[in-house]
């Protein structure tokens, strides 16, 4: 093996190889669902919700609390995200591409705040203060938390969270030994970025009615 080869992967010599295979199929879950959410898609639910479930039972193993949590938290809001995207009226959709008003700006500081209250509890609980990592997972999480809420929302505004979350998590899955995860975060932020220039472009052209 490489040098570099094994800078990037040499983790992986110690990992079952099953797991190995249930992070790849998470990974391209994960990569298909924002794709799909890139493109306004209700897909976007399923194929994310399995990739979540897969990485709860990953991270779980492996005994990272804090993302486990992430994914877990994702599972749960992407029930209430899918019900709340296929409502329709008269064969319209009924919540389409919005911006993000002044009470869910509120609300959105208010799940932040309660986001890194819970995480700094559960980091407690568990005695996982053991290094910078658990100080950017508290953040990260809050972040992606007021994220995920906003995307069931289908606010424009969750790309940008998704964007500074997935450029945060690039190193930080890096230095926890996951690679894969590492390089699919970095694909987010890609897809990330077109998403939000693609949902503003949806927006601009779109009469807003509220």
């Amino acid at each position: 093996m490489s040098p570099l080869i094994d800078f990037f992967f040499g983790q992986y010599s110690t990992y079952a190889p099953l797991d190995i295979a249930i992070e790849i199929t998470a990974v391209l879950l994960g990569l298909a669902s924002v794709w799909y959410a890139k493109q306004n898609k209700v897909a976007v639910y399923p194929t994310g919700m399995i990739s979540t479930a897969l990485f709860v039972y990953l991270l779980l193993k492996w005994g990272l609390i804090g993302d486990m949590l992430i994914n877990a938290y994702y599972f749960i809001v992407s029930i209430y995200g899918w019900y709340f995207w296929i409502q329709k009226r008269e064969g319209e959709t009924l919540h389409p591409i919005s911006r993000i008003t002044r009470r869910e700006v509120a609300l959105g500081v208010f799940l932040f705040l309660l986001s890194l209250g819970f995480v700094y509890k559960i980091y407690q609980l568990f005695a996982l203060w053991n290094g910078w990592t658990a100080y950017v997972d508290t953040f990260t999480t809050a972040i992606f938390f007021v994220g995920m809420w906003l995307m069931a929302r289908r606010k424009i505004e969750h790309w940008l969270f998704w964007i500074v979350g997935d450029i945060i998590s690039v190193p930080l899955y890096f230095h926890k030994g996951l690679t894969l995860t590492s390089i699919q975060y970095i694909i987010f932020t890609i897809i990330a970025v077109y998403g939000y220039r693609s949902w503003k472009a949806t927006l601009n052209s779109t009469p807003q009615t509220a």
